[in-house]
C-alpha cells in the first residue's frame, strides 16, 4: 500500500492560523436573554416555590426537616388509597329484582348490623339507632366492575385511532407538497390538520357531549379529531422526506401519481406510519381515561365519581387498572414492531 508523505510547507515560512472560538459575544448574549426569559417564568408559575417545597419534602424523607406540606398531602392520600378495593356490598332491600336462588358468581348474603345517628323529633336530639340489614357481598365485584370499564376505555381507544387514521390518509396525501394539486389545496390541507391538532381532546369531547350526549360516541370522535391532526402532519412530512429516486424511476415510465405514492413512498414510509399509529394508539388509551371525566364514556367517568365522594380505595383499584391496561398495551407494541419493521 502506497502511502504518500504529509505535505509540509517550506522552510521558513511564517505559519499564521488561529481557530475561531464556537461561540461568540452574540451567542453569550442570546444565552443570557434565554437565561432571564426562564427566570422570569419560573417565577410566574411558581418554580422557585416548588423547588423549595420539594426540598423540604427530601429534608422531611431524611430526618433533616421537621415538617413537610408535600409529606403530608402525599401521605394522607397515600393511607386513603391503601389497600385497593377488589369488593362491593349492596343491600338486598334496594335490589328488588334479586334472585336469592340465583345470585351473581361468588357472591353471598350476609346480616350486618348498621348503626345510624337519627334525629329524634320529640326530643329533638341525635341518637343512635342500630338495625339489622342483609347486604349482598361481591368478592370481587368492583373489580370485574373495573374490568368492564377498562375494556370500554379500551374500545374507545381503538376506534379513535382507527378514525384517525381514515382521517389522516387523505390530509396526508393533500398536505403533501410534491402531491397536492395545487398551493391552495396544499394550505388550506394544512390549516385543516393544524385546526384538529390545536383542540385539545378534552374541550373537543365537551362540545361532543353538549352534541351526541354522555357516553363513549362523544370520546371516540374527540380522540379521532385530535389524533388525525398528528397523524396528518406525520404522515404528510414522511412522504415529502421519501427519497425521490424511486418516485422518478416510477415516472419515468408513465406511473401517475397514486401508483407512484403506492409501488415508490410507503415501502419507504411504512415502518415509521406503523411506529406512529401504535404510538397513538397508546396515547389514546391513557387519554380516554382523560375524557371520560367530561362525561365522554370509559374508566374516566367511574374514576371522577369515586374521586369526588372521595373514596380513594377504589380511586386506587382504577389507576392500577389503568397502569396495567398501558404496561400490558406497551409490551404488545413493542413485540409488533419488532416483528414487523
Amino acid at each position: 500500500m502506497d502511502s504518500k508523505p504529509i505535505p509540509l510547507p517550506a522552510p521558513g515560512t511564517r505559519l499564521d492560523w488561529r481557530l475561531d472560538p464556537p461561540y461568540s459575544a452574540r451567542h453569550l448574549a442570546w444565552l443570557l436573554l434565554v437565561l432571564a426569559i426562564i427566570l422570569v417564568t419560573g417565577h410566574r408559575v411558581e418554580m422557585d416555590r416548588m423547588a423549595m417545597m420539594s426540598a423540604q419534602a427530601v429534608g422531611n424523607l431524611i430526618g433533616i426537616s421537621d415538617d413537610s406540606q408535600v409529606v403530608r398531602g402525599l401521605s394522607r392520600v397515600g393511607q386513603s388509597m391503601w389497600p385497593p378495593v377488589i369488593g362491593d356490598q349492596e343491600e338486598v332491600a334496594r335490589l328488588p329484582e334479586l334472585d336469592r336462588n340465583k345470585l351473581p358468581l361468588f357472591s353471598h348474603i350476609e346480616v350486618q348490623q348498621r348503626t345510624e345517628q337519627r334525629l329524634n323529633p320529640q326530643t329533638l336530639q341525635l341518637e343512635q339507632e342500630t338495625e339489622t340489614i342483609e347486604v349482598l357481598v361481591k368478592p370481587v365485584g368492583y373489580l370485574w366492575t373495573v374490568a368492564v370499564k377498562m375494556v370500554e376505555t379500551l374500545e374507545i381507544a381503538l376506534w379513535g385511532t382507527v378514525i384517525s387514521v381514515l382521517l389522516s390518509i387523505p390530509l396526508a396525501y393533500y398536505a403533501a407538497r410534491n402531491y397536492s394539486p395545487n398551493r391552495y389545496t396544499y394550505t388550506f390541507t394544512r390549516g385543516v390538520i393544524s385546526l384538529l391538532r390545536s383542540a385539545p381532546e378534552l374541550i373537543v369531547a365537551l362540545f361532543l357531549v353538549l352534541a351526541y350526549g354522555f357516553g363513549p360516541i362523544a370520546g371516540v370522535l374527540a380522540l379521532g379529531l385530535h389524533a388525525a391532526g398528528f397523524l396528518g402532519k406525520f404522515y404528510a412530512e414522511d412522504i415529502e422526506n421519501a427519497d425521490k429516486k424511486p418516485q422518478e424511476a416510477l415516472e419515468a415510465i408513465g406511473a401517475g401519481k397514486l401508483k407512484t405514492l403506492w409501488y415508490g413512498v410507503m415501502p419507504q414510509v411504512a415502518p415509521q406510519y406503523i411506529a406512529y399509529t401504535l404510538y397513538i394508539l397508546d396515547r389514546n388509551v391513557r387519554m380516554a381515561t382523560v375524557i371520560g371525566l367530561v362525561g365522554a364514556g370509559g374508566i374516566g367517568q367511574e374514576l371522577k365519581g369515586r374521586f369526588d365522594m372521595f373514596q380513594y380505595g377504589h380511586v386506587a383499584t382504577i389507576l392500577l387498572a389503568i397502569f396495567l391496561a398501558v404496561f400490558l398495551l406497551d409490551q404488545f407494541s413493542a413485540r409488533l414492531r419488532a416483528r414487523l419493521m
